[in-house]
């Protein structure tokens, strides 16, 4: 009873300072009675919901000008830049799974959506498991995985950051997508980094190369189907 009666004063007094509602004037109690009336809502206050608790106490330190007010990133995120440890097809296959399981089309996964993915994967998860896949790499605390994010989990599984029996161990083994040959190559001394970066720069041209030749070779196919097209039909005219 006193855990629902001290959940809903702090469900009114959120109300109030949005407003929502008007504020009602109550006596001031008895010195006497406050200090016996706050020894007793000392326990109730531990088991209410925590959540509204956190809530109430971020807003007062907002009212106050103690905390200051989340703000989106305005860092434009590049995968090819960041990930460098990862070829471009390796992070187009990501994209495309993470697209995938992103149902409501809003550049993240959250906890459902995730839940769905372990379950076609054939490794469902327990809610407290999801919830932990979660947090293992929900660098912005949101409770969701973003495509960065979502990236983290390969580059910790090709260092071997994950315990084999983690869910995100599974995820990244059950995605089809081999970080393996890759890996997260990191260099001993300055002069291996230099040319490790100068290969890695020239591999990423490479590929850059190849994309464009490939698409120019669909181009001639398509453009060399279409003659013969037209060549059959003027044939039948």
């Amino acid at each position: 009873m006193a855990t629902d009666e001290l959940s809903s004063k702090l469900n009114r007094r959120l109300l109030i300072e949005e407003g929502a509602e008007e504020p009602v004037a109550v006596e001031e109690p008895e010195p006497e009675a406050a200090e016996n009336g706050s020894e007793e809502e000392k326990p109730s206050t531990a088991s209410a919901d925590p959540e509204l608790g956190a809530k109430l106490l971020r807003r007062g330190e907002l009212n106050d000008g103690q905390a200051e007010p989340q703000r989106p990133s305005m860092k434009v995120f590049n995968p090819h830049t960041e990930f460098k440890e990862f070829s471009r097809k390796q992070i187009k296959d990501m994209e495309k799974t993470f697209k995938t399981y992103d149902a409501g089309h809003d550049n993240y996964i959250d906890l459902m959506e995730l839940k769905l993915m372990m379950e076609k994967l054939g490794a469902p998860q327990t809610h407290l498991g999801l919830k932990n896949m979660i947090k293992e790499v929900d660098e912005d605390l949101d409770n969701k995985l973003s495509f960065r994010e979502f990236l983290l989990i390969f580059r910790k599984a090709a260092a071997g950051e994950l315990s084999e029996d983690s869910g995100l161990s599974v995820l990244a083994r059950l995605s089809e997508i081999d970080v393996s040959t890759e890996g997260v190559k990191g260099a001993k001394t300055f002069f291996e980094a230099k040319v490790q970066a100068i290969n890695e720069s020239s591999k990423y041209e490479a590929e850059i190369r190849q994309e464009q030749e490939d698409k120019k070779k669909q181009a001639e196919d398509q453009k060399q189907r279409r003659a013969a097209f037209k060549e059959l039909q003027s044939a039948f005219k």
